[in-house]
C-alpha cells in the first residue's frame, strides 16, 4: 500500500504541482538558499502571505552571504507582518553561521542542518530532501493530517505524533524524496485541507482509510485545547512636531529586535488620553493593549519617526494596529 500510495502521489505532483518562486524549474538544480528561506517563512504562515515577503527578501538579499551582511534592523523591518519574530532573529543567525562557518554553502546532511540556528527536525528534513535529494522524512501539520487520514489514526495528537512519523517514514520513497516532500505540502494545502477536504481531486482516495470510513474531516483527532491566558498592557503614542517616539525592543523576548511604540511605564510626563485598545492573539496568550496618546514640547532622547511615514517603520502587526489608532487620535485632536 505504501509504495502504491507514494507512486500515486508522485504522478499527481508531476502534473499538478504548483509553480512557486522558491521551487526549481524542470531541469534546474534547487537553490538551497531559496529552499531554506521559504521553509523558514512558511512556518505557521500561508503560501499566499509568505510569497511577497520571499520575493522582497530575494530582491534585497539574493544570496545567503548578502543576507548575512545585512543590518539587523533592516531585516527585522522587512520581516514585519510575518509574525513569530524569533524566526527572523534565527534567520539572521543561521545566515551568518552558514556564511562564516560553511563558506556560504548549506550543509547537505540532515544532521548537520539541524545544528544551524532556527532549523529543527522538520526544516532540516525538508531542506535535505528538496535541496539535496536526500531521503528525509519531513513531518509538518500537512503531513500529520494526510497520514492521519490515510491510516485513520484514532489516537489524538500530540500523543499520536510518533506513530504518524513512523507511518510517514514508510511512505517516503528511496528516490524522489524532494518531489515527495513537496507533493505532500501541495496535497495538504490544496486538496487534503483541514476543513472540507476535496476528496474528488485527491490521488490517494483509493488508499485512504478515512475516505473509506466516509468522514475524512474528523482526522486528525486532537486533544482538547487549553484556553489561552489573557493579558493586558499599555502602549504610548507620544508625538512631537509631527514625529512619534519609537523604541527598539530587546533582542530577546516578545517581538524582540522590532521597532515598536513604548510600552510599560510612560515615556514622559504628559496629558495622556485614551485612544482605545487592540486585541491581538499570540501563540501562547491573548493580549489586550490599551493605547494612551499625548503630545510633548520637550523632545527626549530616542527614535522619533515622522508620522506621515509610520508605515515605513516596519512595525509588527500589533503595533501597526496601535499606530492606526494613534493616527486617528491625531486627526481627531
Amino acid at each position: 500500500m505504501a509504495v502504491d500510495a507514494s507512486n500515486a502521489l508522485l504522478c499527481w505532483y508531476a502534473v499538478d504541482k504548483r509553480r512557486l518562486p522558491w521551487r526549481a524549474e524542470a531541469g534546474e538544480r534547487p537553490d538551497p538558499y531559496r529552499v531554506w528561506l521559504s521553509e523558514i517563512m512558511l512556518q505557521q504562515t500561508t503560501v499566499a502571505h509568505a510569497r511577497p515577503y520571499f520575493e522582497t527578501f530575494l530582491r534585497r538579499w539574493p544570496t545567503v552571504d548578502a543576507l548575512a551582511a545585512a543590518p539587523d534592523g533592516e531585516v527585522m523591518a522587512a520581516w514585519a507582518g510575518l509574525g513569530y519574530y524569533a524566526r527572523a532573529r534565527n534567520l539572521l543567525a543561521c545566515a551568518r553561521t552558514v556564511a562564516e562557518q560553511h563558506g556560504g554553502r548549506f550543509p547537505d546532511e540532515e544532521s548537520a542542518l539541524r545544528l544551524l540556528p532556527g532549523i529543527g527536525a522538520y526544516t532540516s528534513a525538508a531542506i535535505a530532501a528538496i535541496a539535496f535529494g536526500r531521503r528525509a522524512v519531513a513531518v509538518d501539520a500537512n503531513v500529520e493530517r494526510i497520514v492521519s487520514r490515510l491510516f485513520a489514526v484514532e489516537e489524538a495528537l500530540p500523543a499520536s505524533r510518533r506513530r504518524i512519523e513512523q507511518l510517514a517514514e514508510g511512505l517516503t520513497p528511496l528516490k524522489d524524496a524532494g518531489d515527495f516532500t513537496q507533493a505532500m505540502m501541495d496535497l495538504g494545502q490544496t486538496v487534503c485541507t483541514p476543513r472540507r477536504p476535496d476528496c474528488r481531486r485527491c490521488p490517494l482516495t483509493a488508499h485512504c482509510a478515512a475516505f473509506a470510513e466516509g468522514d475524512p474531516g474528523r482526522y486528525p483527532v486532537r486533544a482538547p485545547k487549553r484556553a489561552r491566558p489573557r493579558r493586558e498592557g499599555i502602549a504610548y503614542w507620544l508625538e512631537h512636531e509631527g514625529k512619534v517616539l519609537l523604541v527598539r525592543r530587546p533582542k530577546r523576548g516578545l517581538l524582540g529586535g522590532m521597532l515598536a511604540l513604548p510600552t510599560g511605564d510612560a515615556p514622559a510626563e504628559a496629558a495622556w488620553a485614551e485612544a482605545g485598545a487592540v486585541d491581538h492573539v499570540f501563540t501562547h496568550f491573548a493580549l489586550n493593549m490599551r493605547l494612551l496618546c499625548a503630545t510633548t514640547k520637550a523632545r527626549s532622547e530616542g527614535m522619533w519617526w515622522p508620522v506621515e511615514r509610520i508605515g515605513e517603520a516596519g512595525l509588527p502587526t500589533l503595533f501597526a494596529k496601535l499606530a492606526e489608532r494613534g493616527a486617528q487620535w491625531r486627526e481627531a485632536s
